[in-house]
């Protein structure tokens, strides 16, 4: 995984990836047809979903997340990562806000994203 050279809030996070169910596609798990997640950090949901495992748990944490919720934390299989988690927006990166995003900062007592943090490259003080 390349690391941009700011510093991204989500790169501290996590909360998303230990907080929500990450339910996909099995298409997303099979080489043969351009999948890329790796079938062995996954889980049989339903006949036609897939799971991340750890992420159908009652305090779900998805296998793939590595360090530490809210200090240091990032996702090992990033390239590869489902297209839920790619859809999966931070609040005001984009001028919008993340009701997702915010739901799962929340349950981590992490404070909400403004618009603020991204004034300088996601490096605002009240985040660390």
């Amino acid at each position: 995984m390349v690391i941009p050279s700011m510093e991204h809030p989500c790169l501290r996070c996590g909360a998303c990836c230990a907080f929500f169910r990450v339910a996909f596609h099995w298409s997303e798990a099979e080489p043969s047809l351009g999948g890329g997640v790796p079938p062995a950090l996954t889980e049989k949901l339903d006949p036609h979903r897939l799971a991340m495992r750890g992420t159908s748990a009652t305090r779900p944490h998805c296998v793939a997340l590595q360090g530490t919720v809210g200090e240091e934390a990032h996702c090992g299989i990033y390239e590869h990562r489902p297209s839920v988690c790619r859809d999966v927006q931070p609040s005001w990166e984009f001028g919008v806000h993340s009701a997702q995003c915010d739901k799962a900062r929340l349950a981590h007592g992490l404070p909400l994203l403004t618009s603020r943090d991204w004034l300088d490259g996601g490096r605002r003080g009240h985040l660390g």
